[in-house]
């Protein structure tokens, strides 16, 4: 075991009110790509940008090549995908009283799929699906396999059946906002997986750390990571999967 796993064991054994901030780094792990990230071959298959597409006003103007790109970019993706160690291992610190909470600004549910119950989803999550007239919900398979846009039956209201998502040209939930904020000023350690300190929102909620136990895990640079206390480079996976959770 390094120095640095044997620090992060150390404060982990002698921390009782652990925070995780996690992102994207965390679910690519399990398999999930950035929806974001486009290659040559993206603008051969799609006509607009994905912050263009993922966006509340593309959504209501654009509705059916929005589902395209639902569908293919976000929802297929996450049919194999499993939480890693890293989210097996929250979970465990958790179940042992160690872990208060995670703020995630992943929306694909695998926090909850490892077992861990205090999620703050600052984006949503898109295993969420309903009508904002009726509230008639839609499984998100169901919303992969029958292809076009998911309307309600119109004995219903005929609405779209949309992600519980915060898009682009959304608001963040104020009172989702205000727990996080707790939270952060509740915990003795804060865990920084899968993200830097320049990520939104993630780095706002980090400001309000004012103890002495920031930690950063993962690949993710930024300028701003000399505000951390401890840095470990690598597979999150990886560095959790070292840590032994003691009672």
């Amino acid at each position: 075991m390094d120095d640095q796993i044997k620090i992060l064991q150390d404060w982990v054994d002698n921390s009782n009110s652990i925070l995780c901030l996690s992102g994207k780094g965390l679910s690519q792990e399990s398999g999930v790509p950035d929806f974001f990230q486009t290659d040559e071959n993206y603008y051969k298959t799609y006509d607009f940008p994905p912050e263009a597409i993922w966006s509340r006003g593309f959504i209501e103007h654009r509705v059916s090549p929005f589902f395209r790109f639902y569908r293919e970019r976000v929802l297929a993706p996450l049919v194999e995908a499993e939480p890693n160690a890293a989210h097996i291992k929250l979970a465990q610190l958790e179940n042992a009283g160690k872990l208060r909470a995670i703020l995630t600004q992943n929306m694909d549910n695998l926090h909850q799929e490892a077992g861990n119950r205090k999620v703050l989803e600052l984006f949503g999550s898109v295993m969420r699906n309903k009508c904002p007239l009726c509230e008639q919900r839609l499984p998100a398979l169901d919303i992969l396999e029958r292809g076009g846009v998911p309307y309600c039956p119109e004995d219903m209201c005929g609405g779209v059946i949309s992600p519980q998502v915060v898009l682009y040209g959304d608001p963040l939930d104020h009172d989702l906002v205000t727990d996080g904020i707790f939270q952060v000023l509740s915990a003795d350690m804060v865990i920084v997986a899968g993200c830097s300190l320049t990520d939104y929102p993630a780095v706002a909620f980090a400001h309000y750390f004012y103890k002495k136990k920031l930690v950063l895990l993962g690949d993710a640079v930024s300028s701003a990571d000399v505000r951390a206390n401890l840095i470990v480079r690598g597979s999150v996976a990886e560095i959790l999967d070292q840590i032994v959770v003691n009672p």
